[in-house]
């Protein structure tokens, strides 16, 4: 008997994920070192800046995490008479953790 995997990913579409989806901190942390953001303007950068779309819950949940471990940190605050919005900016924490990824890709994009 054969087995078939039908919605299998192709090596290349996993690959492709996992520098992406699945490491959604570093996108994010990259925004962040620019420029303070709220959450719901993360997604729309991601897909302009660095051309894939996360989901919408799976960015603000990266977020937090990322302000629970220190490497971001959040501030309230209201736009001429509009709502108050939470705005998030990267730590010194986070620079450091965003200049250890680059090590590490620039190290094994080498290998290709």
């Amino acid at each position: 008997m054969q087995y078939r995997c039908i919605s299998m990913r192709t090596p290349s579409q996993r690959f492709e994920a996992s520098i992406t989806k699945d490491n959604l901190w570093i996108y994010i942390l990259m925004l962040l070192k620019k420029k303070e953001l709220y959450a719901y303007e993360l997604n729309e950068k991601i897909k302009k800046q660095f051309g894939f779309s996360p989901g919408n819950v799976t960015a603000y949940i990266v977020l937090q995490r990322l302000k629970g471990d220190g490497y971001v940190r959040a501030s309230s605050r209201r736009k001429e008479g509009g709502p108050l919005r939470h705005y998030y900016g990267i730590t010194e924490k986070g620079i450091t953790e965003l200049k250890k990824a680059r090590v590490i890709y620039r190290k094994h994009a080498g290998m290709f």
